[in-house]
């Protein structure tokens, strides 16, 4: 007999609506992940009451950790459904508990409304401000020092984990989060984002920006990419020290 797993679902219908439990039982498969019970669940979707149901209502893209669509509390840590193994997740607990991530508006079951992710990085200019061809000619160079203190910070997909383990990020506190933070101090890296250096520091310097970050530290443990949040959180803090100063020695 293959061996078989529970899986309990904490669901909503709407938005407006009160969440509740689901139970679903089904076979391991041998490199099995939690998008893929969600799929099987999808095939056949009957609780283990024997009661069919609509189908769980998740998000999904890349399935190979790059997109970071799928972040959702797994055995209730923050993390992506395509990269969590059921064989691993069966050695923390008997049974897999899968629920949305708590810090934005859930629209049904795992999705939930992720756009305050991507206005955070509105509000940092999180972009390099190039408006056609590069001229010819020498382009500008990095350091390798520079590459390698910028390439970490590149893997973020903007997936919401360090969002979500964060205890300032809230619907009370206007925090931009992590994530933008470690991007401003990308782009303020690169040679094509350098032009736009300044408007990132003061939007850091502004409320909800590096001052409203209390130092948990929680960024850096559930990053699935392992990006420095931390050392990017310290250099902001830095960077936005020192242009305030010279903001106001130069009045």
């Amino acid at each position: 007999m293959s061996k078989r797993v529970k899986v309990n679902i904490k669901r909503q219908d709407s938005p407006d609506s009160g969440s509740y439990w689901q139970t679903f039982e089904l076979p391991v498969e041998d490199g099995m992940n939690v998008t893929t019970i969600l799929l099987r669940i999808a095939a056949t979707p009957t609780t283990t009451d024997g009661e069919k149901v609509a189908p769980v209502a998740y998000d999904a893209c890349c399935l190979e950790e790059v997109c970071g669509a799928c972040s959702m509390r797994i055995n209730g840590k923050v993390r992506q459904a395509c990269s969590a193994l059921v064989e691993n997740l069966l050695k923390e607990q008997p049974e897999i508990t899968l629920e949305p991530m708590t810090k934005f508006p859930n629209v049904r079951d795992l999705v939930v409304d992720r756009r305050r992710i991507f206005e955070s990085l509105k509000r940092v200019k999180a972009w390099a401000p190039i408006d056609g061809y590069t001229p010819r000619g020498e382009p500008d160079r990095m350091s390798p020092s520079d590459q390698e203190d910028a390439y970490p910070l590149s893997r973020c997909m903007s997936c919401g984990c360090c969002m979500e383990a964060c205890p300032q990020f809230n619907d009370k506190d206007d925090f931009i989060g992590p994530h933008a933070v470690s991007q401003a101090i990308l782009f303020n890296t690169l040679p094509a984002g350098k032009p736009l250096e300044s408007e990132r520091l003061d939007a850091l310097a502004e409320a909800g920006g590096i001052a409203a970050c209390g130092n948990a530290q929680n960024c850096v443990k559930v990053c699935p990419k392992d990006i420095p949040l931390t050392v990017s959180i310290a250099k902001a803090g830095r960077a936005t020290t020192i242009h305030s100063i010279k903001r106001f020695l130069a009045r």
